[in-house]
């Protein structure tokens, strides 16, 4: 399992078992996951925190692959 992963699955559980973590989780996640966790994200990562419903499902989708590594080669300056 991936750090990623594990960061996860640890917010998500504390998420269910700490309503006033969720609460502080849906407004400023950056600021709950650090405050709990001890973990401080960088600045340029943005995180959303969104609640599912039982009749909703989110899909994310993840940077395309093809267009990371592309971008990763391209120059970083121009003459």
């Amino acid at each position: 399992m991936t750090a990623e992963a594990i960061l996860h699955n640890q917010v998500i559980q504390k998420a269910w078992e700490d309503p006033s973590f969720k609460e502080r989780l849906l407004a400023d996640p950056k600021a709950a996951i650090k405050e709990v966790l001890g973990i401080i994200l960088p600045e340029h990562i943005k995180v959303k925190t969104v609640e599912e419903s039982s009749n909703e499902f989110y899909l994310v989708l993840p940077p395309n692959p093809t267009e990371t590594v592309r971008a990763a080669a391209a120059p970083k300056y121009s003459w």
